[in-house]
């Protein structure tokens, strides 16, 4: 006999866990489960064991609104994101709900049963298995956890050193007093070389072009002010608040002035610097500020390791691999026992599963994205999609809340199905994403559209969004509703 539930979370990591306390929290009665692909919760921030990892967002935003964060850092280390997420599960209960190694492969709605049915491949022997549930919600991130990305490099198996991947780190890589070079100026980079810079002989991280970089204090001394002064959930809410507004109002300035932002950013650099530093070549970007992503630094980290003389920067292209280090497009040669290719991730729209609708496969790149989190013509199914210009957390739990209305809502309604329609041929069509990172562009025919106007455009504003998805109604006209006796009456 197939276990049905009302709703499907698949992805025990921080969305998947927020969608979890969502679901107990507002939509009581409702039976649901989380199915997680790895044994482990946490997701990312279990995936990635590489030196140093951490948050590139503040933990005031980062974190749930439900569970203050109480850790006297706001810019966490990726063990101690970690253990707040599992204790975030075991606390509210979301633990007991979850299905071990259980990976997702295919979702078929059934319009006259108004259900989806998912197949799902259990454990390494692949046993299958398959679940119904009325409302299928995907907690699975943006990219593919089974490879990142790696660039073709010329010579490659010439090198007689070690090559590391961040996503796979080895469990005992030992580069104490090594020459290593991390390949990428990404948030990754940024963390790594540092880190790595402690113990390694030299890091150097080789960039292509220079990325934004901004350095900002580990703790939070307004936060920790508060805290002190003011019951713990009201002082949490308060900084969240004030972190949220003030990264709205960055955002807006930099896209509003970017010649001057940008200077603004370049300079705060070369005064961490100094004066002899060739900040022009290194850290000064081809491109205005968002339009990638700002990578952060905590406590100066990065450029305090380059002051040190530990690590440097070196701007230049790679023309092949040796036995003992890379040969640069400039005719030089960097030296290297290691070499961390951080070259980004393989963005994978919900972990690349194979979705029909009525026996018709879904192409979602030719599909627009309604409020963010659902797409054209395809009901009962959301993603929980955070920002790129802020926190994660932000956006995907104002998605768990939106998910909870609509469930909710078709229940006080005896309605089966929601599906967002849309006109294909009248919307007008922009990438998902305005971004110009890589790792973006390279899946940009891979991903969904946006359009011109609400409800198909992401927004990527918190303030517009919260008003949109926790106040907005949710029959708007687009959103169809629908019983499943009166598809069955029309057949």
């Amino acid at each position: 006999m197939i276990e049905h539930f009302d709703v499907l979370v698949v992805g025990a990591g921080l969305s998947g866990i927020g969608a979890g306390v969502h679901l107990l929290n507002s939509c009581k009665g409702k039976t649901f489960a989380v199915l997680e692909a790895r044994e482990a919760i946490g997701g990312t921030w279990d995936l990635f064991r590489y030196p140093g990892i951490r948050s590139d967002s503040d933990m005031y935003t980062l974190g749930y609104p439900f569970k203050p964060w109480l850790d006297a850092k706001a810019i966490a280390d990726g063990p101690a994101i970690l253990d707040y997420i599992r204790e975030t599960a075991v606390e509210y209960g979301v633990d007991k709900r979850i299905r071990y190694s259980q990976r997702l492969v295919k979702a078929a709605w059934d319009s006259l049963g108004g259900c989806w049915t998912v197949t799902v491949e259990k454990g390494g022997a692949r046993e299958i298995i398959n679940y119904t549930c009325n409302f299928l919600f995907m907690c699975v991130g943006y990219y593919d956890y089974a490879q990142g990305y790696l660039p073709e490099f010329s010579g490659v198996a010439n090198f007689g050193g070690t090559l590391v991947h961040p996503q796979f780190w080895p469990d005992h890589l030992d580069y104490r007093g090594k020459q290593v070079v991390v390949i990428g100026s990404g948030a990754t980079a940024m963390t790594l070389v540092p880190q790595m810079a402690k113990d390694a002989g030299l890091v150097t991280m080789l960039q292509r072009s220079p990325t934004f970089v901004v350095s900002r204090p580990a703790k939070d001394k307004i936060a920790d002010w508060l805290r002190e002064h003011l019951p713990m959930k009201l002082a949490y809410a308060m900084v969240r608040w004030k972190n949220v507004l003030q990264s709205i109002y960055y955002y807006r300035l930099a896209r509003k002035y970017p010649v001057q932002v940008k200077a603004g950013l370049v300079k705060l650099v070369s005064d961490a610097l100094g004066p002899n530093y060739d900040v022009t070549t290194h850290f000064t970007p081809r491109y205005n500020p968002w339009d990638q992503r700002i990578c952060l630094v905590p406590d100066s980290d990065l450029f305090e390791a380059i002051k040190s003389g530990k690590a440097d920067v070196v701007t230049d292209t790679i023309d092949h691999f040796v036995e003992d280090g890379i040969q640069l497009s400039s005719g030089a040669k960097l030296p290297a026992d290691i070499v961390v290719t951080a070259t980004g991730l393989k963005m994978q729209l919900m972990s690349g599963i194979t979705v029909e609708v009525d026996g018709q496969k879904i192409d979602f790149s030719k599909s627009f994205s309604y409020k963010g989190m659902m797409y054209s013509n395809v009901p009962n199914l959301a993603s929980s999609f955070g920002y790129t210009n802020a926190s994660w957390t932000l956006k995907c739990d104002l998605t768990c809340g939106y998910v909870c209305r609509l469930v909710n809502y078709m229940a006080a309604h005896g309605m089966d199905e929601c599906r967002p329609v849309a006109d294909l041929e009248t919307l007008e069509e922009s990438p998902f994403l305005d971004f110009t990172s890589g790792y973006v562009q390279r899946a940009r025919d891979e991903m969904p559209k946006q359009g011109a106007a609400a409800p198909w455009k992401v927004y990527q504003n918190y303030v517009m969004d919260l008003i949109a998805l926790k106040f907005g109604k949710v029959d708007d006209g687009t959103m169809k509703f629908s019983k499943r006796r009166m598809l069955q009456a029309a057949e």
